[in-house]
């Protein structure tokens, strides 16, 4: 019983963590939109790489002590305010583009590297995450609990948030949904620029105020 608990708790809490509008669907959402649906699942990849950090230093005890030392929790949170902030100006400079439905915005297009790049450090800077790992492991996780099980319950997480933010991606990226945002492609890009640009600012904001 213990153990279907453990599990229950893992998939419905990270699930409901995982859909619910963040920096990673912002971020998966305009690399879909602005580049391409590979780029948006390689963005998806890296939201999901982030979740495995997060979830190996919250189950050895590192989280713990991170989050428990002014220090280090306040870097983390200046450097995530500060990527999201960087990534969302990009976006607030972003251009309209004179192409017609089906063409490849070769100009706009970005390798897989760079769109890895962009959800493992938004997600792996978000210390949010870290706080949410560190929170949901140290519910389920005792001292008995296998090793095995403790990995199986981070790579639970990750999964789940690959496959979302890669549905995510798929959708977005449609030819039919994308055909008709194109005229307003850049103004979308920029709207994910504000948004983005708010997460780290409110970030940074709350630092500040706890300093």
């Amino acid at each position: 019983m213990v153990f279907l608990s453990g599990w229950l708790t893992v998939l419905v809490v990270g699930l409901i963590a995982v859909i619910t509008p963040g920096p990673d669907f912002v971020l998966t959402l305009r690399s879909s939109l602005t580049h391409s649906r590979q780029a948006g699942i390689y963005t998806a990849i890296g939201i999901g790489a982030g979740n495995l950090v997060h979830a190996t230093y919250s189950l050895i005890g590192i989280g713990a002590i991170v989050s428990q030392s002014i220090l280090l929790f306040n870097l983390l949170k200046g450097l995530g305010a500060a990527y999201l902030i960087y990534v969302g100006i990009k976006s607030l400079r972003a251009q309209k583009t004179a192409v017609g439905i089906g063409t490849v915005r070769s100009s706009r297009s970005i390798s897989r590297k760079a769109a890895f790049r962009i959800g493992f450090f938004g997600n792996l800077l978000n210390p949010k995450a870290t706080l949410f790992f560190l929170a949901l492991f140290t519910q389920i996780v005792q001292p008995a609990t296998p090793v095995l099980v403790q990995a199986a319950y981070g790579i639970a997480i990750a999964a789940l948030a690959l496959i979302w933010f890669t549905l995510v991606a798929v959708w977005i990226s449609q030819a039919g949904i994308k055909a008709r945002l194109e005229a307003c492609s850049h103004w979308l890009e920029r709207l994910a620029g504000v948004v983005l640009v708010t997460f780290g600012v409110r970030l940074a904001v709350a630092e500040l105020n706890q300093q």
